[in-house]
C-alpha cells in the first residue's frame, strides 16, 4: 500500500475550510485540520469495508472482460506518468544518470555472465540507487547548488529539507496522536469520492500484480477480501493521523516485473522494516533524504513495465475485431484524457473544473474524473458489457476468464490465493 493522491482535492477541501478560521496560531490550525482529515478518512473507510465484505465489488468485477483489463491495466501505469520524466527533469544530473545506468546496469550487464544475472536482477536496482544517491550527495557536500534556484536545490540536494536532523531518534506512533478526531458530513462525503477511486486504481494493480507474478487472474471473492482489507487500512490511516489514505503501490507491482520477485515473504520482511522505519525517526529520514529525481527514473522504468503487463491481457481476445479495437482506443484514451483536464484545471487549492453550490459534490466528481483507471473502469465497462456483448462473446475473451470467476475454477487458485499462516481455518468463509 502506498499514499494516494486520489486524496489531494479533499484534504485540500478540509484545509480550505477552515483557511477564514481563528485559531491561537498556526500550528494549533494544523492539528485541527489534522483531526478532521483523520475523522473524514476513518468514517468513509465503511465504503470500502462494505464494498469489500458484502462482495458487492467481487460481483461488478464479473462484468470485466480482457478487453476491459487492457486500458484499465494500461492507465494504471501510464495514467502516473507526471511523476516520471517531468519529475526527473527536475534535476538531469542526477535522474538522466540514474536511468540509464539502471537501464544499462540491469538489462544489459547482467548478460555477461549467469551469476551476474542473478545478482543484477534481483539487486541492481539498489546497486544504482546508492550510486547516483552517493553523486547526489558528493555534489551537494561541494556546493554545487549553493547559489542555485530553490526549485533545484529541493530537487537535488540530499536532505534539502534538513529531515535527517529534525528527526527523533525514537517516536512511537499510536492513535489519535493529534487528538479526538472532528466530523463534518461535507468532508465524509468528499473523502467517499476518493475512497471510490482507490477501489478502481487497486483493482487494475491487483490484475498487474497477479500477471506479473505468473498468477491466476485474481477471482472476485479476492478481489472483494482484498477491497475490504483495504477498507481497514484506511481505518488505521484514520486512527493514526495519516495526511492521506492509501491504496495499493503501481511502484511495488513494476518492481515485482523488474526483480522478478513475487514472493509474499519479501512483502512481509518489507512490513517489518516499515515498522522499524516508522518508530526509529533517524533511519527514515535517511531514506527519506533521497532526491526525487532518482525516484522518478525509476518510475520511468516502473511505470512502464506496469502500462505493458496492461497490453498483454490484449492476447486473450480477438485484437483483429473492430469492435474490441473501438472499446479499446475509446477507453484508452478518454482515460487519459478526462483525467488530464482535470487535472489541469484543478488548482492547487483543489478546486476543480465541476463548481456547483455542494462542495462535497464537486469533490466527489473532480476526483472520480481525475482518476485515470476509474475513467477506464467507467467507460470500458459500459461500452464492452452494451455494444452487442453476446454476439461478441468469444470475441470478447469470456471463456478465457469466467473459470478464474469461481473460487474453485482454478486448481491453483487456493495456492495463489489462500491467506498465509493458516489464516483461512481461523476465519469464516465470508472474509476470505
Amino acid at each position: 500500500m502506498g499514499a494516494s493522491f486520489a486524496f489531494f482535492i479533499p484534504v485540500m477541501s478540509i484545509v480550505n475550510d477552515f483557511s477564514d478560521k481563528t485559531f491561537t496560531s498556526e500550528h494549533a490550525r494544523f492539528v485541527y485540520t489534522m483531526r478532521a482529515v483523520q475523522g473524514s478518512l476513518m468514517v468513509s473507510s465503511v465504503i470500502n469495508i462494505f464494498l469489500g465484505y458484502s462482495r458487492v465489488w467481487g460481483n461488478l468485477t464479473r462484468f470485466f472482460s480482457p478487453v476491459v483489463l487492457v486500458p484499465v491495466v494500461c492507465v494504471v501505469g501510464l495514467g502516473l506518468f507526471m511523476r516520471g520524466f517531468p519529475q526527473l527533469a527536475n534535476c538531469v544530473e542526477i535522474g538522466l544518470p540514474m536511468l540509464i545506468l539502471l537501464v544499462i546496469g540491469q538489462q544489459y550487464l547482467k548478460r555477461i555472465h549467469p551469476r551476474a544475472e542473478l545478482i543484477l536482477e534481483r539487486f541492481g536496482l539498489l546497486f544504482c540507487v546508492a550510486i547516483i544517491w552517493a553523486f547526489a550527495g558528493i555534489l551537494t557536500v561541494a556546493g554545487a547548488y549553493k547559489n542555485a534556484m530553490e526549485q533545484t536545490k529541493r530537487s537535488c540536494s540530499v536532505d534539502h529539507s534538513y529531515l535527517i536532523s529534525s528527526s527523533p531518534w525514537i517516536r512511537i506512533p499510536y492513535p489519535f496522536q493529534w487528538g479526538p478526531p472532528v466530523f463534518r458530513a461535507s468532508h465524509v462525503f468528499g473523502m467517499m469520492g476518493a475512497v471510490l477511486v482507490t477501489s478502481a486504481e487497486s483493482t487494475g494493480t491487483f490484475f498487474a500484480a497477479a500477471r506479473l507474478a505468473g498468477a491466476t487472474p485474481p477471482p472476485p471473492h479476492v478481489l472483494s477480501r482484498s477491497i475490504g482489507l483495504q477498507g481497514i487500512s484506511l481505518l488505521l490511516d484514520g486512527l493514526f493521523g495519516a495526511a492521506v489514505g492509501t491504496t495499493a503501490s503501481v511502484e511495488n507491482v513494476g518492481l515485482i516485473g523488474l526483480t522478478h520477485i513475487g514472493s509474499r515473504r519479501v512483502v512481509q520482511i518489507s512490513t517489518a522494516f516499515m515498522f522499524f522505519f516508522s518508530i526509529f525517526g533517524k533511519f527514515g529520514a535517511f531514506f527519506a533524504s533521497i532526491p526525487l529525481p532518482i525516484f522518478a527514473a525509476i518510475y520511468c522504468v516502473l511505470f512502464g513495465i506496469v502500462a505493458a503487463i496492461g497490453i498483454s491481457f490484449l492476447q486473450f481476445a480477438n485484437s483483429n475485431s473492430m469492435r474490441n479495437l473501438y472499446i479499446l482506443g475509446v477507453s484508452l484514451f478518454l482515460g487519459v484524457s478526462i483525467s488530464q483536464y482535470f487535472v489541469s484545471h484543478t488548482t492547487t487549492d483543489g478546486h476543480g473544473p465541476v463548481k456547483t453550490d455542494g462542495g462535497w459534490f464537486n469533490d466527489i466528481l473532480n476526483t472520480i474524473f481525475s482518476s485515470p483507471p476509474t475513467v477506464a473502469i467507467i467507460v470500458g465497462t459500459l461500452l464492452d458489457n452494451t455494444l452487442d456483448a453476446r454476439r461478441f462473446h468469444d470475441d470478447r475473451g469470456i471463456q478465457w476468464l469466467v473459470p478464474f470467476h469461481h473460487r474453485k475454477g482454478d486448481t491453483r487458485n487456493e495456492e495463489f490465493y489462500n491467506l498465509p499462516l493458516r489464516i483461512n481455518e481461523y476465519m469464516p468463509t465470508r472474509y476470505l
